[in-house]
């Protein structure tokens, strides 16, 4: 005899009941779960396939039924034809005997009288057994009905019409009758429209496949495209098919995300690599003077070792605070954005300062732009810590509108900047020559920040020439303008 299985209820390995049904049902659920194709080729190929078959069908099913009616239809009228002639001849008494055939054998005509007994007929039909047993009544003189005899693939079907001669209760009945085709009795009308939807419906997913396949392709090489790039190198872009259709914005859009990936990854390793540049000096200065003091504390001035390293200890808070808003510069998105007009601007933090030179504006009012308030405040302030420091006598500060752009320039007296240093002087912790050394002020990062902040702003900072050939430094800002809703 066989071992008892055991039961769901006994536990399997020694785990309780509840375990052991989980344990079973588990791959249940992935075997159901794996009946759904996981390509999206695939599945949609499959619905085209059901859609094909159900429409293909649904259309085949109504053109056999129409078929079906067409045919029998034109059949019955033959057959009404030959069954009222003889009908009429049976009651005027006219009718020939044998009757006469008009058709050529293939509707043959009979005349049963009680019990069956065939009283005449044409010559095709002579000797037959009734083709019908139906025996109208006096009330229901006519019927039309199909007659089929034997079995398939012999099977035949007739179509026939029986017509009571008078309403007397001995009248006989006439009989006529004719063929059905073949291909309407042997299935072969809905063998060959069978064959036809599962034709149509293979080419309806041949079709799917390849039409799914080629639209599906650019994904699959964005998708590969992006399982290739890395950290280490966001400089790739995914191919961007031709078109404005989704798969085109997709892959637009996913270069854009990548540049702005890019970006920022630049931004922090740019971050890093001035952090490491520019703090280890600094860093390194305040070490050696608090080692120095600390191991020969009686040969050193107490006083000015903390002066020094405070000194230190600025520097230090003032690169990094530079360095974190140039890395914070562009991300705060939109949110932060108002409506700004750089006349009352420029008027506020001119007003805020103390000057020890002249200071001349032409600010032109109603230029408004949109943007982070206090970002233009500090690319405004970097300009004039700029200006003042390298101008012999006056700043020039100047708003307006031209073009269509908001303008906003900052020009100094001094000695300007050649042609060929435009645009290093925007280059982190550039020096241009020794009156640019860190002992005339700064972190080496203002123009740096001031740049990234027009950038931020969609605008542009550049080192211009002064107007009639005038000595000095002429930086202008040009920003979209902002009209008010």
């Amino acid at each position: 005899m066989g071992t008892a299985r055991p039961t769901v209820a006994a536990g399997i390995g020694g785990h309780p009941p509840g375990g052991a049904a989980r344990y079973v049902q588990a791959p249940l659920k992935g075997r159901r779960m794996r009946i759904r194709p996981r390509s999206i080729r695939a599945r949609d190929t499959l619905v085209a396939a059901v859609l094909a078959l159900l429409v293909f069908g649904a259309t085949a099913g109504g053109l056999d039924l129409a078929v079906r009616q067409s045919v029998k239809a034109d059949l019955l009228r033959e057959v009404q034809t030959e069954a009222r002639l003889a009908s009429g001849g049976v009651r005027d008494g006219t009718l020939a005997t044998p009757i006469p055939d008009d058709s050529g054998g293939r509707i043959p005509v009979q005349v049963v009288g009680k019990g069956g007994h065939v009283l005449d007929a044409t010559p095709g039909a002579a000797g037959r057994t009734p083709v019908s047993t139906v025996w109208p009544s006096r009330t229901l003189r006519v019927r039309d009905l199909i007659v089929c005899r034997g079995r398939w693939p012999d099977r035949e079907c007739l179509v026939v019409e029986a017509i009571r001669a008078t309403t007397a209760p001995d009248s006989v009945v006439v009989y006529a009758s004719k063929e059905l085709p073949s291909f309407l009795v042997n299935g072969l009308l809905e063998a060959l429209l069978a064959g036809s939807v599962l034709a149509l419906a293979a080419l309806a997913s041949w079709i799917t496949w390849h039409v799914v396949g080629r639209t599906l392709g650019p994904v699959e090489a964005i998708r590969a495209q992006l399982a290739e790039i890395s950290a280490s190198d966001l400089s790739r872009r995914v191919p961007e098919p031709p078109g404005e259709d989704e798969i085109a914005q997709l892959a637009r859009t996913a270069n854009a995300t990548l540049d702005r990936l890019e970006h920022a990854v630049g931004r922090q390793r740019q971050f890093a690599s001035d952090a490491s540049h520019e703090l280890r000096t600094p860093i390194a200065g305040l070490r050696a003077n608090l080692e120095d003091a600390s191991m020969h504390p009686e040969d050193n001035d107490l006083r000015a070792v903390v002066e020094s390293a405070l000194h230190d200890t600025d520097r230090l808070e003032s690169i990094v605070t530079d360095l974190l808003l140039l890395a914070r510069i562009g991300t705060g998105g939109t949110a932060a954005q108002e409506t700004i007009d750089l006349a009352a601007l420029a008027e506020a933090e001119i007003g805020r300062r103390a000057f020890a030179l002249k200071i001349r504006t032409d600010l032109a009012g109603g230029v408004r732009v949109r943007g982070v308030r206090m970002q233009l405040v500090r690319l405004l302030g970097n300009l004039l810590d700029n200006a003042e420091r390298y101008a012999d006598e006056v700043v020039f500060v100047e708003v307006s509108a031209v073009d269509g752009q908001a303008l906003m320039a900052v020009t100094d007296d001094g000695a300007g900047i050649p042609g060929r240093d435009r645009e290093r002087v925007f280059e982190r912790f550039t020096r241009l020559d020794s009156a640019r050394s860190r002992g005339a002020g700064g972190t080496g990062l203002g123009l740096a920040i001031a740049r990234e902040i027009a950038h931020a702003h969609d605008g542009s900072l550049r080192v211009e020439d002064q107007p009639d050939g005038v000595p000095g430094a002429r930086f202008v800002l040009r920003l979209p303008t902002h009209t008010a809703s």
